[in-house]
């Protein structure tokens, strides 16, 4: 069992920068994928970043790509996003997930967490 929780959303100016955390109490979690993914009001969940359970393959939407880093610190459970140069269109809340592998699509994740909320201001 994984069990997944996201920290560090929050009110930013555009421009500005905020890193999001996904913590697991899980024993496995150092060998899972993890997904960030994001869903803004009245839109479908979207696909943000993925990274593979050793650190070394990393996966971008073309719409974060050179803005957002992901990576992650096994020894701590965690994996991190950080989202600079953000826009207000980036406002959503967001999830992540783990999986037995490193997907781009919602559906192939078995464990999400709660989401956090960020908001962009223009």
């Amino acid at each position: 069992q994984v069990q997944l929780v996201e920290s560090g959303g929050g009110l930013v100016q555009a421009g500005g920068s905020l890193r999001l955390s996904c913590t697991s109490s899980g024993r496995t979690f150092s060998t899972v994928g993890v997904g960030w993914f994001r869903q803004a009001p009245g839109k479908e969940r979207e696909f943000v970043s993925a990274i593979s359970w050793s650190g070394g393959s990393e996966y971008y939407a073309d719409s974060v790509k050179g803005r957002f880093i992901i990576s992650r610190d096994n020894a701590k459970n965690t994996v991190y996003l950080q989202m600079n140069s953000l826009k207000p269109e980036d406002t959503a809340v967001y999830y992540c997930a783990a999986a037995a592998g490193v997907y781009l699509y919602a559906r192939n994740y078995h464990y999400w967490g709660q989401g956090t909320q960020v908001t962009v201001s223009s």
